[in-house]
């Protein structure tokens, strides 16, 4: 166990932005999810916009890498472009 006041905090500050990280990524793997089982090409061009933000705003807060957010982006962008045929 730490021996210093600030190992202590750091280890609570830990705690929870890892719970944090946690909570939006899995909502992000959600919403991934949730576009890929979609059928109706119109529904899911309605979705893909938020998906695309959340995907953005989780690469610039570094929960997940930038280049990881743009290959989703990018299969996700393709799977709705391949629901029309």
């Amino acid at each position: 166990m730490a021996n210093h006041k600030s190992a202590l905090k750091r280890i609570r500050q830990t705690k929870k932005r890892n719970e944090h990280n946690r909570y939006y990524a899995k909502t992000m793997r959600n919403a991934v999810r949730k576009l890929r089982a979609m059928t109706d090409k119109e529904e899911a061009e309605k979705l893909y916009p938020s998906v695309q933000k959340m995907l953005d705003k989780l690469a610039k807060t570094n929960i997940i890498h930038k280049n990881k957010a743009s290959n989703l982006k990018s299969k996700l962008a393709k799977h709705i472009k391949s629901l029309g045929e």
